[in-house]
């Protein structure tokens, strides 16, 4: 037979569907310009590959930082960050942010949350310079 809640078990239950729902939102309009991107590159005669790039890193992350996770617990050999940020920057970032808060893994580790954020904004200054700058920045020479 269940107990009933409590007022407090109520109102965290609550709190937590809140933030889910933000976290949510948050990936959904991190994700609308590589989506929009990779679709317009895909339909517009070019290539599919940044659509299936995108899909089969974040998967890659996915599991990565589930195993790191899993490691971590046993306290076995872990997965360099190096190596997850190099999926993430790789197209993983939106696998690896789910990950994150599924697992509630490096999510408190200041110096990599600035990493993988600094990525995520890379992969948005790229497809609005590409959707919206006509690659203007790609095409700049650094002398």
């Amino acid at each position: 037979m269940r107990t009933p809640r409590s007022q407090e078990q109520t109102r965290q239950v609550a709190t937590r569907v809140q933030h889910l729902r933000f976290k949510l939102a948050v990936l959904l309009v991190l994700c609308v310009l590589p989506g929009f991107g990779g679709l317009r590159m895909w339909l517009g005669g070019g290539s599919a590959l940044p659509l299936w790039g995108y899909g089969i890193a974040s998967l890659l992350a996915f599991f990565l930082y589930w195993s790191d996770k899993r490691k971590a617990r046993d306290e076995t050999w872990r997965t360099p960050e190096k190596v997850l940020h190099a999926i993430e920057l790789l197209g993983g970032w939106p696998g690896a942010l789910i990950a994150q808060q599924v697992f509630r893994h490096k999510t408190r580790k200041v110096s990599f949350q600035l990493v993988f954020w600094l990525i995520v904004l890379l992969h948005q200054v790229f497809w609005i310079d590409h959707l919206f700058l006509g690659a203007s920045l790609a095409h700049l020479s650094f002398l």
